[in-house]
């Protein structure tokens, strides 16, 4: 072969090599499996961190700095009594189902969320809603009784994503929204899994043609499956002793981030001791709140003295108001009757950061002479019907996750059982102020009020421990809202 023809043969040969394509699949483990996939109607974050924006879209989003941002709806105006809303929405947006999204969906869907009868865990949100008028397809009138500084911020919540009626009835296992991701399908106890919707209303918005959810609790577990490969990603690793090690290897990007969930320890105020505030206080004074983050989270975290995120603006640092004095704690339990000692129990999800946390309460809390027995227990599905909604429970431990939802401890019926007239006053004022200053005044008198009534023990600011493959990009680093996004990532080459 002359030198001519072996140029050229090594040429073609070279030219149809093809190219290294980016991986257009994903892997995402998560420790906790959603009971269902329409977080409309259920609280569990895990609905919520599979599903938001993923498959169903609300009005507005939230995005990963924590800003308000259009989705479904294009643009709004806002009149200036504050009371009447009027969104435009995006045309030729569709279901995944192939029927058309308009003005009519959006109706329907915050109609079923205020209804006496729904099951929405923030019904707070459509509580001010007096009307919902379509004057037509992309235009969508929302008139209040009274004005809510938060309105469009909690628009953008996975509570308030909109679901259409041919669809709705079924969604917690058949979910049908206008995201980017279509549902493929469940392997109960396993995996969800994704599909790219090719109908999506925002072409080429996504990079990804499949995402798939594992569901691993086990934190080793968690561990050897990122390291195997198993999964690309854990947006919120359960053993935080380990992050460091992520961290120092190449093959991965470890972000401590932050999260708007508050670690507490809630007690049952309506039983006794708990009803006793002498109680509630020593309890508190019993726990070394740094020790804690120490213990249960190998010092990642925020310790809290009160119900209310540190990456809000009008956060203020409580953990002054009842700090550590163990002295303090055993002369409160002798003056409410307890000088000879306390029997209690706490019922304990399974995640890593509320079993840790709770061997370590129980062993702080001996040493001013309470017993605290601790109950491992299922979460969600034992949790929620338990201790969530039977109350059937001393105490408990769980991150509260959602955004701005001091309101919990206002709202009747709730699990702590705390009743405070004043505090409940406080908070509804807050939620109606349209004038930021005022507001933010307002929450910082509630959070004091808590931190001095101690309906729980406030413990630390649970923190986002995420772990990809360094190959991945775009996942969000902090969770100002409950969510896996996914809707920005990609492989890089």
């Amino acid at each position: 072969m002359t030198k001519r023809l072996l140029t050229a043969a090594l040429f073609l040969s070279v030219s149809v090599i093809p190219a290294f394509a980016a991986k257009t699949s994903l892997v995402v483990g998560m420790p906790i499996e959603p009971p269902g996939l329409d977080p409309t109607i259920a609280a569990p974050v895990a609905i919520r961190e599979v599903t938001w924006v993923n498959l169903y879209e609300g009005l507005v989003r939230i995005d990963r700095n924590g800003k308000v941002q259009p989705l479904l709806a294009k643009s709004w105006e806002i009149m200036p009594d504050g009371l009447t809303y009027t969104f435009h929405l995006q045309e030729g947006v569709k279901f995944h189902d192939g029927s058309t999204f308009d003005s009519a969906d959006v109706k329907f869907a915050f109609d079923r969320a205020r209804d006496p009868k729904s099951t929405n865990a923030q019904k707070q949100i459509f509580a001010p809603i007096t009307s919902i008028e379509t004057p037509d397809p992309a235009t969508v009138v929302i008139k209040l009784k009274e004005t809510s500084g938060n309105f469009l911020y909690y628009l953008g919540w996975g509570d308030a994503v909109i679901v259409a009626p041919e669809s709705a009835a079924n969604n917690a296992a058949n979910p049908v929204g206008t995201g980017p991701f279509k549902f493929k399908s469940w392997t109960r106890g396993d995996r969800v899994e994704l599909v790219r919707n090719p109908d999506y209303w925002q072409k080429d918005k996504t990079k990804l043609d499949s995402v798939t959810f594992r569901f691993i609790s086990d934190a080793q577990a968690q561990v050897a499956a990122l390291k195997a490969g198993d999964v690309d990603a854990f947006p919120n690793l359960g053993a935080p002793e380990l992050f460091a090690e992520f961290q120092k290897d190449s093959r991965f990007k470890a972000v401590a981030g932050n999260t708007e969930g508050e670690v507490v320890a809630g007690m049952n105020n309506a039983k006794k001791p708990f009803d006793d505030v002498r109680v509630r206080r020593a309890l508190m004074h019993a726990v070394d709140r740094k020790a804690l983050v120490d213990g249960a989270y190998s010092g990642f975290g925020q310790p809290i003295g009160s119900f209310f995120s540190p990456n809000n603006p009008a956060f203020v640092d409580m953990t002054g108001v009842i700090p550590y004095d163990p002295e303090k704690a055993k002369a409160l339990l002798q003056e409410a009757g307890y000088g000879n000692g306390l029997s209690i129990t706490i019922k304990s999800p399974q995640m890593a950061y509320a079993s840790r946390s709770a061997e370590l309460l129980s062993a702080m809390l001996s040493e001013v002479g309470v017993d605290l027995k601790i109950i491992p227990t299922e979460f969600p599905a034992k949790w929620i019907e338990e201790v969530f909604k039977a109350k059937d429970y001393d105490m408990t431990i769980v991150a509260h996750t959602e955004p701005l939802d001091i309101d919990i401890f206002a709202r009747d019926n709730y699990y702590f059982n705390y009743k405070n007239d004043t505090f409940k006053t406080l908070v509804a004022d807050a939620s109606k102020t349209t004038d930021e200053k005022a507001r933010y005044a307002k929450y910082a008198q509630a959070q004091k009020i808590l931190a001095e009534d101690v309906p729980a023990l406030f413990l630390f600011q649970l923190p986002k421990l995420g772990v990809w493959n360094a190959k991945v990009q775009g996942l969000w680093e902090n969770s100002p809202i409950p969510s896996n996004d996914v809707t920005e990532v990609s492989w890089t080459e």
